[in-house]
C-alpha cells in the first residue's frame, strides 16, 4: 500500500527533459520551439488557458511607441517582432499606426524621423537574409509622413470603409482628430495589431496536439527541489497538489511572480515589478477603419501617452500612461536583498487576484476615455465596452523603461526568462533550445527549418473557436478575439 501511495505521488511518466512553469507567451513559445525540436517537456500553467498575463496590443516592430529607447533597442525589437509575426501569422492584425507628437511634448519629428530612415534600412537587411522576413509591407511603404497641408486636403476626402492604402487610412482617421494641438508633421508607420487571444489559442491547440508537450492548465506549483546533487537521473523535482514531476532542466517563465522560485533556490535577482491596465470601450459605429492612434507623452505624468487601439465592431482598447489609468500608484516595486518576490499593495493584489470592483472599472474607463477626447473629440461618446485588460509583469534590472527582454541562466540547468515585451519570446525560447544542447541534456534532436509546421497544422476555423472562447471564458467582448483586418 506504501508503494503504491509513493508511485502515484510521482508522475508515472518518464523524467522530462524540461520543466516550465509559467503559461504565458515566453513558457508557450518555449515549449513550442522544444517540441519543433523533438524535445519533450512539461508545461505547468495555474489558469484555465494559457496566455494570461499583461495585454499586448501590437509587434512593437521598431519600437515606435518608445521615443525614449536606444536604436539598438529599436532594432531588436523589430527582428523579434517579425520573427513572432511569421510564428503566429494568424494573430497579426495588418493595419497600420498613427504616431504624433501633442505641442506640449518635448519630442521632435526630426528625431523620430532619423529613427525610421534607420529601421527602414534595418528592415532591408532584414529581407535581404531572409525573403520571408517582409512581414511589414515594402521597406519604401514602411512609414509616410503627413504635413499640416497633406492632413487639411486629407480632410476634405470621403472615407473608405475597408481602407487599403496609407492615404485611405489617415482620411478616415484625420476627420475625427484635432490636429491643431499635434507637432507637425504626424507619420503613419506600418506597425501592425497584435491580438493576444488569438495567440492564446494557436499555441494551446498547438501544445494540445503535439506529443512533445504536456500541458497541465489548472495546475499550481507548490515547491521546486534542486537534486543535482543527490545523484539521481533528473535534477528537479516540481511539486503540485498531488504530484511530483522529475525533470532535468527547468525553466521559470513565471513573469511577474520568477522572484517566489528563485526564493527556493536561494537565488539573488535584483527586477522591478509592474502592473498596468488597459481599458476596454465601445465607440458609436464609423464610417471607416482607423488606424491605431498614439498621441506621444511622458510616462507617468498627466500628459503621458494616449494609444487607441481599435478591434472589430467597434470596440476599442486604450492605454493612457499615467498613474490614473494604465499606470497606478504603488505599482511599480522592487525586489530586495533577502525577499526576491517583491510584493504589490492590497488594492492591486486584489485585482490580481480575485477582479475589478465595477465601480474602478466604470471610473478608470471613463478616465481613459477624457484622455483620448483630448485629441479626438468626438471619442467623449464612447462608453464602457468590458473589463480592463491587465496583469503585472517583470522588468530585469532597476529601469523601468527598457523594452526588451533578454533570459537569465543563474546556475547550471536552470533559465530564468525575463521578457518584457511579448515579441521577445522567440529570442528567449531558442536561447534556452541552445543551452540545452549545450549542457547535453538530449544527445540529438529532430532537424527542423525556420517554419513551424505544428503551428502551421492548425486550422484557422479552430483559432477562430477558441480565440472567441478564451475572450468570453475571461469576460471580454467577443469581438477582441476577431482581426480588424481579415486575412487573405
Amino acid at each position: 500500500m506504501i508503494l503504491q501511495n509513493f508511485k502515484s505521488y510521482f508522475s508515472m511518466r518518464e523524467i522530462y527533459n524540461v520543466g516550465i512553469i509559467g503559461g504565458g507567451v515566453s513558457g508557450v513559445v518555449t515549449a513550442l520551439q522544444l517540441s519543433k525540436h523533438g524535445i519533450d517537456s512539461v508545461l505547468f500553467e495555474q489558469q484555465k488557458s494559457v496566455v494570461n498575463g499583461p495585454p499586448f496590443c501590437h509587434l512593437h516592430a521598431g519600437g515606435n511607441l518608445y521615443p525614449d529607447i536606444s536604436v539598438a533597442q529599436c532594432q531588436l525589437l523589430m527582428k523579434q517582432s517579425i520573427e513572432m509575426a511569421r510564428m503566429f501569422p494568424e494573430s497579426i492584425d495588418e493595419r497600420p499606426t498613427l504616431i504624433s507628437v501633442p505641442k506640449t511634448e518635448k519630442y521632435e519629428f526630426s528625431n523620430l524621423k532619423q529613427r525610421l530612415d534607420m529601421l527602414v534600412d534595418y528592415y532591408k537587411s532584414l529581407i535581404a537574409e531572409d525573403s520571408e522576413n517582409e512581414i511589414l509591407g515594402a521597406p519604401e511603404d514602411y512609414y509616410k509622413i503627413y504635413t499640416k497641408a497633406d492632413l487639411e486636403r486629407l480632410t476634405e476626402l470621403p472615407s473608405v470603409k475597408q481602407p487599403k492604402t496609407s492615404d485611405q487610412w489617415m482620411t478616415n482617421a484625420i476627420k475625427f482628430i484635432d490636429f491643431k494641438k499635434l507637432k507637425m508633421p504626424v507619420i503613419l508607420v506600418q506597425e501592425y495589431g497584435w491580438n493576444l487571444f488569438r495567440l492564446g489559442a494557436q499555441a494551446q491547440l498547438a501544445l494540445n496536439k503535439t506529443s512533445f508537450c504536456d500541458l497541465k492548465t489548472n495546475t499550481n506549483v507548490t515547491h521546486i527541489k534542486d537534486v543535482r546533487n543527490e545523484n539521481l537521473d533528473y535534477n528537479w523535482e516540481i511539486s503540485t497538489k498531488d504530484t511530483v514531476y522529475r525533470v532535468n532542466y527547468l525553466v521559470n517563465s513565471c513573469g511577474f511572480k520568477a522572484g517566489a522560485f528563485d526564493e527556493f533556490l536561494h537565488l539573488n535577482n535584483e527586477h522591478l515589478i509592474e502592473f498596468k491596465a488597459a481599458y476596454v470601450s465601445k465607440w458609436d459605429a464609423i464610417p471607416g477603419l482607423i488606424p491605431e492612434l498614439i498621441f506621444h507623452g511622458e510616462r507617468g505624468t498627466p500628459r503621458g501617452m494616449v494609444q487607441l487601439t481599435p478591434y472589430s465592431d467597434d470596440y476599442y482598447q486604450i492605454h493612457g500612461m499615467t498613474n490614473e489609468v494604465t499606470l497606478f500608484k504603488n505599482g511599480l516595486v522592487k525586489s530586495q536583498e533577502k525577499v526576491q518576490q517583491p510584493e504589490f499593495d492590497e488594492a492591486i493584489t486584489e485585482k490580481l487576484t480575485r477582479g475589478w470592483e465595477p465601480k474602478d472599472i466604470k471610473a478608470r474607463t471613463e478616465k481613459a476615455i477624457q484622455l483620448v477626447t483630448q485629441f479626438v473629440p468626438a471619442f467623449k461618446s464612447a462608453i464602457v465596452g468590458g473589463p480592463p485588460l491587465f496583469g503585472a509583469q517583470q522588468i530585469p534590472g532597476d529601469d523601468p523603461n527598457l523594452r526588451i527582454g533578454e533570459v537569465r541562466f543563474p546556475c547550471k540547468t536552470y533559465a530564468r526568462s525575463e521578457i518584457v515585451k511579448a515579441s521577445s519570446a522567440l529570442t528567449v525560447a531558442n536561447q534556452i533550445l541552445d543551452e540545452v544542447h549545450n549542457l547535453g541534456i538530449v544527445s540529438e534532436t529532430q532537424d527542423s527549418n525556420t517554419e513551424n509546421t505544428l503551428l502551421e497544422s492548425i486550422p484557422k476555423k479552430d483559432i477562430d473557436a477558441l480565440a472567441e472562447g478564451l475572450a468570453e471564458q475571461r469576460g471580454y467582448p467577443k469581438a477582441l478575439s476577431r482581426l480588424l483586418i481579415e486575412r487573405s
